[in-house]
């Protein structure tokens, strides 16, 4: 062949070296990198091979194929070249990865055809650690089972604009000259009228909206008029337009922006507003009896109780973290720059009485951070994410630990799980989908279908729709999953108001969910106001909560009256009924005889 021919050609230039001189020349590479692969940890080893070893060589690794030495792959037309003091290290390491060790004798060794690893349970459980919802997977529902033609609301404010429970999905909705929020039967789906009835009685924007954990026909509502506002939802849903609020709660100087029950007593209400003031209401008298204005020197982004009720938890744009006592009116912890980043923080309280914080770096990355309230000087967990400038809305489940996070603008949820173990906060997975957030309802655990193993359900706002997103864990069997749904929270109340302002702390009462949760009988929220010239200054200070027991007991005795006339009522109404029940029945038989006769 010629010299100019296709040896002239050849990519390397020059000569087209022999078929001889080539496997020369890579076995010549081959033994350079077992040099290296003696020297390397067996998890480092691979990737820093030259680049001009051969495909072969770096698939036979992987797949296990030739002799296993050290991790490496090594024919044995090769090893009879190589020198002797690196046959001997590769056979050294070869002897350890046998052992289950690395080259260094720490880590656990990469080992071709059967790992090292696999057979050391122990090993296994530190490279994968064990988890029954590592394999939890998000799935939307079908178009026909979202909620569509809504207007979402478009005001600047970081709530979720959407809150569940087992009958309703309320939605915060555009609406000209005040503000407004939808509530709707869950079943019903498909598009929704646009002269479909409303929640309209505030005067300005809607900005929270919150279900009663112990009553699923009250909500409450903060808005930019200043007020609070209860509402009592009919059992069938709205038939028209709800204008007339159960009670209005009014002490705040500026818009409201955070409403949250308290979640073991009953008809207890937490408000805060632009005017850096948290305020407690007992819903049941329409009175502030609780008034935390002097502890937040800027405006407050989010609060949390904690599991019992006795502490709350907030962040401020100061970019401190408080825990505060609010019977004592006392910060019990505090956190200054807890994330340094100037975007919202948010706080919430775990089930273990640690605090769960997102927020951003200095240099706008988001975080998210695990505290302890008796030393935060330095958290247990800190993890940053990613650089979006979305605010990060936790969603907890206390029953599993594991947080849901939902950036609104983002398209995503990411969950993680929360545990004893080293990192403590443990990502398992991402549901994503293409179009964003605007905000995110989560559906209580009692509202959930435990026939299908599920053990989260989100409302995504669209723009225009709500759209249901389900979390479910894969389980082959069709009984009840013991293990995924312990006792959930009821909607049993065990502290009544004045229970719960004298001092007494309870935890939930807890339901079973084996044979599904099957929703009782909602009594009507009942409002008793006090006399207005008998009543003292309405929200307590330092120096008068020694006069809590006294409020406590008369607002006792009028909570006595008003049950009583709530049973004199009903037995008059039954009585009534069976009047009517009585006449129609001798009317029926009167007819029974003409027709006989």
């Amino acid at each position: 062949m010629k010299e100019g021919g296709s040896r002239a050609s050849w990519r390397g230039g020059g000569p087209r070296p022999s078929r001889g001189g080539r496997v020369l020349e890579a076995e010549r590479a081959v033994a350079g990198a077992a040099e290296q692969v003696a020297s390397l940890s067996h998890c480092d080893w691979l990737f820093r091979l030259p680049l001009n070893v051969s495909s072969s060589f770096r698939g036979g690794v992987l797949c296990g194929k030739g002799r296993a030495v050290g991790g490496a792959c090594v024919s044995p037309r090769l090893a009879s070249r190589l020198p002797a003091r690196t046959a001997e290290r590769l056979e050294l390491s070869r002897t350890r990865a046998e052992a289950g060790l690395g080259a260094g004798g720490g880590s656990a060794g990469l080992r071709s055809g059967r790992s090292a690893v696999a057979r050391d349970p122990d090993t296994m459980r530190r490279v994968v650690r064990q988890s029954k919802f590592r394999h939890v997977f998000g799935q939307a529902v079908k178009n026909d089972q979202c909620y569509d033609d809504i207007r979402v609301s478009r005001v600047t404010w970081d709530s979720s604009f959407c809150a569940v429970n087992p009958k309703f999905v309320a939605i915060i909705i555009e609406a000209s000259g005040g503000g407004a929020f939808l509530v709707l039967p869950l079943h019903k789906t498909g598009r929704i009228d646009k002269s479909y009835p409303t929640v309209c009685g505030h005067t300005g924007p809607v900005l929270d909206i919150d279900w009663s954990p112990h009553n699923d026909q009250v909500i409450a509502s903060g808005s930019e008029d200043c007020t609070v506002m209860v509402w009592q939802i009919p059992e069938n849903g709205l038939t028209f337009s709800l204008t007339e609020p159960v009670v209005v709660l009014e002490g705040h100087s500026k818009r409201v922006g955070i409403v949250v029950w308290h979640p073991t007593a009953r008809n207890v209400l937490l408000s805060a507003g632009c005017d850096n003031a948290v305020i407690i209401w007992n819903v049941g008298t329409g009175e502030a009896l609780i008034n935390l204005d002097d502890m937040h020197l800027d405006m407050i982004y989010n609060v949390s109780w904690n599991r019992n009720g006795s502490l709350i938890c907030t962040a401020s744009k100061d970019k401190k973290v408080r825990v505060i006592d609010p019977r004592k009116q006392e910060i019990v912890a505090e956190k200054e720059k807890a994330h340094e980043g100037a975007r919202p923080i948010r706080a919430i309280f775990l089930s273990d009485g640690n605090v769960f914080t997102t927020g951003f770096s200095r240099m706008s990355e988001r975080q998210l951070a695990l505290w302890n309230p008796k030393n935060m000087d330095e958290p247990i967990a800190l993890h940053e994410m990613d650089t979006s400038n979305g605010v990060l809305l936790p969603f907890y489940d206390a029953d599993t630990n594991i947080i849901y996070l939902c950036g609104k603008g983002d398209s995503s949820i990411r969950y993680f799980e929360i545990t004893d173990e080293s990192p403590y906060v443990h990502y398992l997975n991402t549901f994503s989908s293409k179009e964003p957030q605007r905000g995110m309802g989560f559906m209580p655990k009692r509202g959930l279908d435990v026939n299908k193993c599920e053990i989260a359900r989100f409302f995504k706002l669209h723009e225009r729709k709500c759209e249901p997103i389900i979390m479910t864990v894969p389980r082959k069997s069709d009984l009840f999953q013991d293990d995924l749904y312990p006792d959930t929270a009821g909607p049993e109340a065990p502290l009544e108001p004045e229970e719960w302002f004298e001092g007494k702390n309870a935890d939930p009462i807890l339901i079973s969910l084996k044979h599904g949760y099957i929703p009782g009988k909602n009594r009507d929220l009942k409002v008793v106001k006090k006399n207005i010239l008998d009543n003292k200054p309405a929200a307590n200070k330092k120096s008068d909560l020694s006069n809590t027991p006294k409020k406590a007991a008369d607002t006792s005795n009028i909570q006595n009256e008003a049950k009583l006339d709530e049973i004199l009522k009903e037995l008059k109404s039954i009585k009534d009924t069976i009047c009517n029940q009585d006449e129609r029945i001798s009317k029926l038989e009167q007819q029974m005889a003409k027709l006989a006769v």
